[in-house]
């Protein structure tokens, strides 16, 4: 069984490890942490990445927006 937990560090407490345990009993399970990063936020690494999102920002605030059917581009 393959279970994933977002949550943010400072909600861990005891009632949480609880939780867990109570799910998977006598099993034997692994933990690993992940920190994870706000998408925007890697994004804006990339100089590259950072002129083309601030681009497309500043069209969407003009109202230059892009409608998409993703039913009829799912089809092609």
């Amino acid at each position: 069984m393959y279970t994933e937990f977002h949550i943010n560090a400072n909600a861990l407490d005891i009632t949480f490890l609880k939780n867990i345990r109570a799910m998977f009993k006598n099993k034997p399970i692994s933990i690993t942490i992940e920190e994870e990063q706000d998408e925007t936020e890697y994004l804006l690494q990339s100089k590259t990445n950072r002129k083309m999102l601030l681009e497309s920002m500043k069209q969407a605030e003009k109202g230059e927006l892009i409608k998409v059917n993703i039913g009829k581009v799912a089809k092609r």
